[in-house]
């Protein structure tokens, strides 16, 4: 039997077939309907987010965010490789240029102790990017943006339901965007959001998700099309219903992982950062002595129908899409490079049995 890196949290047939029965009545299938407004409500609560816009999908979300800042064309943003592709386009698609940062060795988030270095009279904002649900240091990007007047934008893809110190995630910075793909711990089967404090980028980000318009007569910005549809919010409600307890279950695939490869020569894991709530989104592996490397793994698990997966790898300043960057250069982010040759993500759902983990790490470690 074939087991994926990850498969999507699901409602019930029936549960979902109850919530959508409705539109069937009102045939109100798009445009910010009853389920969007009601998923819009109760995420809000959820991550106790001042307000939340929703979005078809996290990368345009992130793209429209960073657009809605208003910031000068050429301006530089710094942030790191090691992250989806979607965090660097959003940046570049906006006319600016992103100024590659390394990551701290221990969480993989943005070292911060390594961003004023790189502050110019062209850097406008930061995107730090929480990754494999480990937070970025906040409370270090927090003073270092205020001591320059720079905006923090933060790509918090890996990061939904994600506490420090008891606050959301959503609660820092100046806006987090969260993907709602398949593949994470919360889905709206594609989608994502914005979460943000400021009253007045609500107005300004309906505006770009929905053509700018406001009315039926009037349309007052050039805006595009990005709005979630009723389907996609309904699976998100029913997916929130159970949210907790799918995070309970990806827990103890977690700490079954660790039991089989927490204390293994030439295998690094993350540990667990102190005053964060985790979510268990990715369980990564660092292989860098073991007797096989990640490469050698990703094949053997493979050869057994297991897919793990190399994230991140490439990292995004290594892209020849950005190969005429002067920012680009896999030497610039040597930690980050290190990282990305070694790292691999192993299967890790809820619903994955814990005699599968038991497997996987038999393969792991040639038993």
């Amino acid at each position: 039997m074939s087991i994926l890196v990850t498969r999507s949290s699901m409602p019930d047939f029936e549960e979902y077939c109850e919530e959508i029965k409705k539109l069937w009545d009102s045939h109100w299938l798009t445009n910010m309907g009853v389920e969007h407004q009601q998923l819009q409500r109760e995420l809000e609560a959820y991550l106790d987010s001042p307000h939340v816009v929703l979005y078809t999908n996290g990368h345009l979300a992130l793209e429209n965010v960073i657009a809605a800042m208003q910031f000068p064309k050429g301006g530089e943003v710094i942030t790191t490789p090691f992250t989806f592709a979607s965090t660097t386009h959003a940046i570049v698609r906006n006319g600016l240029t992103p100024v590659f940062c390394d990551v701290d060795p221990d969480t993989y988030t943005i070292d911060a102790d390594k961003i004023e270095a790189l502050i110019t009279d062209r850097t406008v904002a930061i995107v730090p990017v929480h990754v494999y649900g480990n937070m970025c240091d906040v409370e270090a990007i927090d003073r270092i943006a205020k001591a320059h007047g720079l905006k923090v934008i933060y790509d918090a893809a890996h990061a939904f339901a994600v506490k420090y110190k008891g606050v959301s995630s959503v609660n820092f910075g100046d806006a987090a965007m969260f993907s709602f793909h398949a593949t994470k711990v919360f889905n709206t089967i594609e989608g994502g959001a914005v979460c943000f404090p400021n009253d007045e980028l609500v107005e300004t980000l309906n505006d770009m998700k929905n053509f700018g318009i406001r009315g039926p007569e009037r349309c007052v910005f050039v805006g595009g099309n990005a709005k979630m549809n009723e389907f996609q919010a309904a699976m998100g409600i029913c997916n929130l219903r159970h949210l907790d307890a799918e995070i309970e279950k990806r827990k103890r695939v977690v700490e079954r992982y660790r039991q089989h490869l927490g204390n293994v020569p030439g295998i690094k894991l993350c540990h667990p950062q102190k005053d964060v709530t985790p979510n268990y989104a990715y369980f990564p592996v660092v292989f860098d002595g073991f007797r096989a490397t990640r490469d050698e793994v990703f094949a053997r698990l493979g050869e057994q129908n297991i897919t793990a997966r190399k994230y991140f790898y490439p990292l995004t300043n290594s892209f020849e899409c950005y190969a005429d960057l002067p920012t680009a250069g896999v030497e610039k982010t040597p930690v980050a490079a290190y990282l990305a040759d070694r790292v691999l993500t192993l299967p890790l759902y809820a619903d994955l049995a814990l005699e599968d983990v038991d497997r996987i790490c038999d393969i792991i470690l040639g038993e």
